[in-house]
């Protein structure tokens, strides 16, 4: 835990690259793509202030954007961390974009990143994903069974993955009871209303959509090309919005081209 009570797992060595969750979510949201991208870095998937283990800040949880992108750039400076790469998911993705913006990273890779979708679309996005926090606090015996049969398993997750049998029972146990007990879900939800990405990095950019993706759904790749022109945008074929546990061989891969480890 670092002097901004941020929870993290840290491995590999190398060039810092830093993991930013979903909402809701939580750092092992990247477990099937750690190792590989440890091979190359000096890797720190964070748990973001008020999700997984990290508590709520005392000051409170940040009230917009920005004050999400500062604490995590002041992690950033708890860490000694000059520039890392960042790569992140959903909510996580617009934090790797604004702070590629604001020059605080070396790189970004943004998979599914929020920020470019309608308000009806964010609208449908967090009504989804609060059905889905209402259905995770049932029993623990309940999830277990569910999740335990394969046709049940891909009812409940089918929202989220594109394929939700590539999913451990404990991993799916895991990611229930985060987002049952993200105390951070219902603020950060509130300030995300009305967010759009309108930043210009300066620094290498991918955005990654993918195809099957059903929160933000693939349709809004077409606006984040339009935006950021520059970057390189690619297609997560057959993922969904969770890409790291439907392909985690590609998004490691896009991750590792993004930062230039592939080519090194």
């Amino acid at each position: 835990m670092s002097a901004v009570e941020v929870v993290f797992e840290r491995r590999g060595a190398g060039a810092p690259l830093v993991l930013l969750h979903g909402i809701g979510h939580h750092w092992a949201a990247w477990s099937p793509v750690l190792d590989r991208l440890a091979e190359a870095h000096d890797v720190i998937a964070v748990d973001l202030p008020g999700f997984g283990r990290s508590p709520v800040p005392p000051a409170g949880l940040p009230a917009d954007m920005p004050g999400l992108v500062a604490a995590v750039a002041e992690l950033f400076a708890a860490l000694g961390l000059d520039r890392p790469h960042v790569a992140g998911n959903s909510l996580g993705g617009a934090i790797a974009l604004e702070l590629a913006a604001a020059g605080a990273v070396s790189s970004a890779t943004a998979l599914s990143p929020a920020g470019f979708c309608t308000p009806r679309e964010l609208r449908w996005a967090l009504t989804v994903l609060t059905l889905h926090r209402n259905a995770a606090r049932l029993p623990e015996p309940v999830l277990r069974s569910l999740f335990g049969n394969p046709a049940l398993r891909t009812l409940a997750l089918g929202m989220i993955l594109a394929r939700p049998n590539r999913m451990a029972l404990t991993e799916a146990l895991a990611d229930a009871r985060a987002l049952r007990e993200a105390r951070a879900f219902r603020a950060v939800a509130r300030a995300g209303r009305g967010y759009a990405f309108a930043g210009a990095p300066t620094v290498p950019v991918t955005v990654a959509w993918g195809t099957r993706d059903r929160i933000l759904p693939y349709r809004q790749a077409a606006l984040a090309r339009t935006r950021l022109p520059a970057a390189r945008h690619l297609d997560l074929t057959g993922c969904g919005h969770v890409p790291m546990h439907d392909d985690p061989e590609l998004v490691a891969s896009v991750i590792l081209d993004t930062t230039g480890a592939r080519a090194a």
